[in-house]
């Protein structure tokens, strides 16, 4: 599959939700759990201020272990303004979740930083199908990069 006009609408949310991160302080990260249907299950942001593991695609994986069960998991679609990190990837397939879909890659991340001279992720940053193989995945969406990149940046040169 590719990245489609229902996915770019749920995309765009999930920059809403990064920018709402960036204004609260945090680093600019958002993700929604959509199901089947197309309804709006849990949304977050990056809380990673408060706790390095606050990120938004982990919160989404606890919500669906402890609230969906393993068929509405499997039909869900997560919507993630950034590649999940292998910490979130492997939340992802431990509980089960559908389809991937991601606005920027965590490649792409990792060249504007080293371009800005931000510090490098402690973690590497892997695809997540290196960590979830079964994972089905689209992405990144080029029609949303500029105004990423611009919030990354406002966050790296924030420090």
């Amino acid at each position: 599959m590719t990245v489609d006009a229902v996915d770019l609408m749920h995309l765009r949310r999930a920059v809403e939700l990064a920018r709402q991160a960036l204004d609260s302080g945090d680093q600019p990260f958002g993700s929604l759990l959509v199901s089947a249907t197309g309804e709006v299950l849990f949304e977050d942001h990056n809380h990673v201020a408060l706790e390095a593991t606050q990120h938004p695609e982990f919160a989404i994986a606890r919500w669906a272990g402890a609230n969906l069960t393993a068929p509405a998991r499997a039909s869900a679609t997560v919507y993630t303004s950034g590649e999940h990190c292998a910490m979130c990837s492997a939340a992802h397939g431990w509980v089960g979740l559908g389809r991937i879909v991601y606005a920027l890659s965590s490649a792409q991340l990792g060249e504007w930083r080293s371009e800005w001279g931000a510090p490098e992720s402690p973690v590497a940053a892997l695809p997540i199908a290196a960590v979830f193989p079964g994972a089905v995945v689209d992405g990144p969406a080029p029609e949303l990069e500029h105004e990423l990149r611009a919030l990354h940046e406002a966050s790296a040169r924030r420090g």
